[in-house]
């Protein structure tokens, strides 16, 4: 891999056969904001559930309201920041000031959604987290957007996305495991309970930052293979990403997974205390769902080449959809074998975040191809929007099989003793849950149809209005 920034300086047009390729300098700059994508989509779904329901004696159902309704905010905002970035002009290229903007916004209200008063319990807690989570998702959409939007103009290389995805990915599963085995450890080191919550969301936010400014700094220096231009409004922009087929397909199969991917990382604080047995299982247990990514993401990649994205894809949701099957039964197996099919899931997990990154592009490359225009921002507003959805809507989901199953919610200092009908229900959210959203995307990536060869033969229908 080159040092420098690029070898051929030169844009091609997009689908060239060569292309520019990027340095080490771009890869590093790029993947650094997966360490603050990743704590912040790690974060909530981990903990936030838990310490509405068990630290603020927030009832199972209204907590689930709490970490969608945030979510949901960012379904709308998202297509709208992706047009926006698409019509931006400035020194630094269309994507960085949307990406400066998040990388303030999202830590200080990332540290105060968990710095809740002591005071504050059941309902009056509930209303100051979502205030709070909301604005911080709105800093998360101001940096995801045009973050996710940057492949699609840095290069136009099929297999180069593939590995800039591929190093993205490494990052984020560093991340997503420094946040996830790393958070519960800050919060019982801080004595646990409120303070130490607060402090962990204190330090997590310092994380965020470093990690957002750094890709926002550097993504400076990149320069775009081809410019956006986005034409019409926001409306009939929206209506020509619902038009496009292979979008279509990959962005529903990809929103499913991520609803279950949602469930499952709800699930495992549930998981370790009420049916493993013990609180200190929450770590590795979410080591055996995310950590494979970091040993797997080569084979993974090498599926891509050898078979192609779409493959692979199919063969990574196969792999995890197995691991879900098992955890259906968690209640009654033994702990080592939740854990070996959590890691199954991790495996399996390593694709399903990887290839529809790595897809993404392509199907912006395509349509650019057959319109002429380049709408990079709001392909990805749409597609993250899903994707925020899914990381919401996934553990509310959770809470409502939860709240069916008669959970007892509690209070910070206080264990509640748990009926066997919220264990069933514990164990069917984190397996049955999931498989069947998986299920149901399966048959959409088998009508995603967009391969390397594809591409090229793609012929802009007319001109760019002038």
């Amino acid at each position: 891999m080159p040092d420098d920034e690029s070898i051929h300086s030169a844009a091609r047009p997009a689908g060239g056969p060569a292309g520019r390729r990027l340095g080490r300098r771009s890869y590093a700059a790029y993947a650094a904001g997966s360490v603050g994508t990743g704590g912040f989509s790690t974060l909530p779904g981990l903990l936030l559930l838990v310490f509405l329901t068990d630290e603020l004696g927030v009832a199972a159902a209204l907590a689930g309201v709490v970490v969608l309704a945030p979510k949901l905010w960012d379904v709308l905002l998202n297509p709208v920041v992706g047009a926006w970035s698409d019509r931006t002009t400035s020194r630094w290229g269309p994507r960085v000031p949307w990406m400066a903007a998040g990388a303030v916004v999202l830590p200080v209200f990332f540290a105060a959604t968990f710095a809740v008063p002591d005071d504050l319990t059941g309902g009056g807690a509930a209303l100051y987290v979502t205030v709070m989570f909301l604005l911080a998702a709105t800093g998360y959409a101001l940096f995801q957007v045009p973050y996710v939007a940057l492949p699609a103009e840095i290069t136009d290389s099929y297999k180069e996305r593939t590995t800039m995805t591929a190093v993205r990915i490494v990052v984020l599963t560093l991340a997503i495991l420094l946040f996830g085995a790393g958070a519960p450890v800050l919060v019982d080191l801080f004595g646990g309970g409120l303070g130490g919550y607060r402090a962990m969301g204190a330090v997590a936010a310092v994380v965020l930052a470093a990690g957002f400014l750094t890709t926002a700094v550097g993504m400076r220096r990149v320069p775009a293979v081809v410019r956006s231009e986005a034409e019409g409004s926001i409306r009939e922009q929206l209506r020509a990403v619902r038009d496009s087929r292979d979008f279509r397909f990959l962005f529903l199969a990809f929103t499913l997974q991520t609803l279950a991917a949602g469930a499952m990382l709800a699930a495992i604080p549930y998981l370790a205390e009420d049916l493993v047995g013990s609180k200190s299982a929450i770590t590795f247990l979410f080591v055996a769902l995310v950590g494979p990514a970091v040993v797997v993401m080569p084979l993974w990649k090498r599926v891509a080449n050898r078979s192609g994205k779409r493959v692979g894809y199919l063969r990574a949701s196969v792999v995890f959809l197995a691991g879900a099957l098992v955890l259906t039964a968690a209640n009654w197996i033994p702990a080592a074998l939740v854990y070996l099919a959590v890691a199954a899931c991790g495996v399996g997990y390593a694709g399903m975040q990887m290839f529809p990154l790595a897809m993404l592009p392509d199907t912006i490359q395509e349509d650019t191809q057959l319109t002429g225009l380049r709408r990079a921002g709001t392909f990805t507003g749409v597609w993250t929007a899903g994707e925020s959805l899914g990381l919401a809507v996934g553990p509310a989901l959770y809470s409502l099989v939860l709240a069916g199953g008669g959970y007892v919610s509690s209070t910070a200092g206080h264990t509640a003793v748990q009926p066997e009908s919220a264990r069933l229900a514990i164990a069917l959210g984190s397996g049955l849950l999931p498989s069947l959203l998986l299920l149901a995307s399966i048959p959409l990536l088998l009508r995603y149809r967009l391969t390397a060869a594809r591409l090229p033969q793609a012929q802009p229908a007319a001109a760019p209005p002038a």
